[in-house]
């Protein structure tokens, strides 16, 4: 898992706008690989400040919450290549497809990307990609969000699978010591 401020680091370090605000939209919103390059312009909903995950793990669609500084991000993205269906266009060899392009941009392409950020960025922690998802489910929950709204947001089915970050995060441990020592503490 990374901090919060390691993911800072790398998340600046990555040149490219369409890698990095797509980065930074697959961290803020929890999201894997896959769900973050297939996003869509229909897919935001600026009105309610929601992102609409459609056919993710299991096919299932879900709808997540999306930062008010990542939906800025999003429009200076699509501003960057005006496509009317894709928000992370693959731009092709000569860099000038993305308005026409029929595919989204290639997994590998953004993975090397975040690799190379990883290296610039001088973190030396191992970490891929889907790091930035469970370092994201680790930051909510070190900030007090509730375990079964992180999980809505992760389109997980079970809440056991969401509980695995509770193990990932000291500051759990501690509030629990803190809670447990109050309540025991008349005894």
């Amino acid at each position: 898992m990374l901090s919060a401020a390691e993911v800072r680091r790398i998340l600046t370090d990555v040149p490219a706008l369409d890698h990095r605000v797509c980065l930074i939209t697959i961290y803020s919103c929890g999201l894997r690989l896959g769900e973050g390059l297939d996003l869509q312009v229909r897919d935001i909903d600026s009105e309610r400040i929601f992102l609409h995950i459609r056919g993710g793990k299991g096919n299932r669609d879900r709808y997540v919450p999306l930062p008010e500084r990542t939906l800025l991000l999003l429009r200076v993205q699509w501003k960057s290549h005006h496509h009317p269906v894709l928000l992370f266009p693959a731009k092709g060899h000569g860099g000038l497809g993305a308005p026409i392009a029929t595919e989204p941009m290639c997994r590998t392409t953004l993975q090397r990307a975040f690799r190379l950020a990883l290296k610039a960025s001088g973190v030396k922690k191992e970490a891929h990609i889907h790091t930035l998802r469970h370092s994201y489910a680790t930051h909510l929950l070190e900030h007090g969000e509730n375990l079964r709204q992180i999980q809505v947001n992760l389109g997980h089915k079970s809440p056991v699978t969401t509980a695995v970050y509770t193990h990932l995060t000291s500051l759990c441990q501690t509030q629990h010591q803190k809670r447990l020592n109050e309540f025991m503490g008349n005894l």
